[in-house]
């Protein structure tokens, strides 16, 4: 089996330039040395020149920190403002707490490749890897789908909307989307790592995800990919049914609204949760349900970028800029700072 070593940004063009044959080597079919097995994986991140690398590496670090600022900020807005505390801002702390997870499984990986050139990455550390983004992404799948539910009876049948979302049915709902993503997570990770993987241990991504590690299998894949795609599938399927149907009614009741002003008022308050929703299982459907599954890493990477990175940081801004509440208690919160700065 290929080992592979520490880097660092200082390696000499020939360095890379071998770590580049090795990938070419690799795509055509190569086995590992003596036919062992796979212990250990070398992410190879984009590949770029190492200036690029560094450039890259600040932007995403700064993307980071944007994302952890954002959503904590979120979460501590929430709990500390009373207006804000109902049902849908109850689930929308914990959507920022799962962009948080989201962004901490990948991104601090991510940029030790980036900046440091060290890219190998264990077999156990790989799995886990694999298991908490299955498990963030399915969790948000699922809690996406709670939020357009919460939607739905706050429109459809405001009287009963304090009866119907009690703290316990809040409770309730998210712990079924945890619940049933931590299911998905087991059995998506237990069927991919029982997969043999041989050929190279030169994973042609950023991190572990499904496509690349398939490539480097040796042993029939096809029943475990059935399984794989299957839960992906219903899982996706699942939570958009949910939405769409959530609001199928959320229309019919607002174009029952007889004014253009309540209209677009009752409209706002879904606008930011469907930005989100859009963003996310856009990107998730091109990556997980397209035809070409995994025939071009190139593209799947930038995509993957898009909603490991960059949507968990766009998530507090359009449910911040699109939303009445959170921008008064974020006056509020100013103008409190400004009070105690001028005291």
């Amino acid at each position: 089996m290929i080992k592979s070593s520490h880097y660092c940004l200082n390696l000499s063009s020939m360095r890379r330039y071998y770590y580049y044959f090795l990938i070419s080597v690799d795509n055509i079919g190569f086995m590992a040395e003596n036919g062992t097995m796979v212990t250990e994986f070398v992410l190879m991140g984009f590949r770029l020149q190492a200036e690029l690398q560094i450039g890259l590496f600040f932007v995403f670090l700064v993307v980071f920190l944007i994302t952890m600022v954002g959503n904590l900020g979120m979460i501590v807005l929430i709990q500390t403002e009373p207006r804000l505390q109902t049902p849908m801002y109850f689930f929308l702390s914990h959507l920022s707490f799962l962009d948080i997870c989201y962004t901490s499984v990948i991104v601090p990986q991510f940029l030790e490749t980036l900046g440091t050139d060290k890219m190998v990455i264990t077999y156990e550390r790989c799995a886990s890897q694999f298991f908490f983004f299955t498990l963030c992404a399915s969790t948000e799948c699922f809690l996406l789908a709670v939020m357009a539910y919460d939607r739905y009876v706050a429109v459809c049948n405001p009287l009963l909307y304090a009866i119907a979302m009690t703290p316990q049915t809040r409770l309730g709902l998210v712990a079924g989307a945890y619940a049933g993503a931590i299911v998905n997570s087991v059995i998506r990770t237990g069927c991919t790592f029982s997969i043999t993987f041989c050929k190279s241990n030169y994973v042609d991504f950023f991190f572990c995800d499904l496509p690349p590690l398939l490539k480097l299998a040796c042993s029939a894949t096809r029943p475990w990919e059935w399984v794989i795609y299957l839960l992906a599938f219903l899982v996706i399927t699942t939570s958009i049914s949910v939405i769409l149907t959530s609001y199928l009614f959320i229309i019919q009741a607002i174009l029952k609204i007889r004014t253009a002003g309540g209209k677009a008022k009752t409209f706002s308050t879904c606008a930011s949760h469907m930005t989100a929703v859009t963003l996310f299982f856009g990107t998730l459907i091109f990556i997980y349900l397209k035809g070409d599954m995994g025939k071009s890493l190139e593209e799947d990477k930038i995509v993957s970028i898009f909603y490991t990175v960059v949507i968990p940081m766009l998530n507090p801004m359009i449910y911040s800029l699109r939303n009445k509440d959170v921008k008064e208690a974020l006056k509020k919160v100013f103008n409190r700072m400004r009070v105690s700065q001028t005291e």
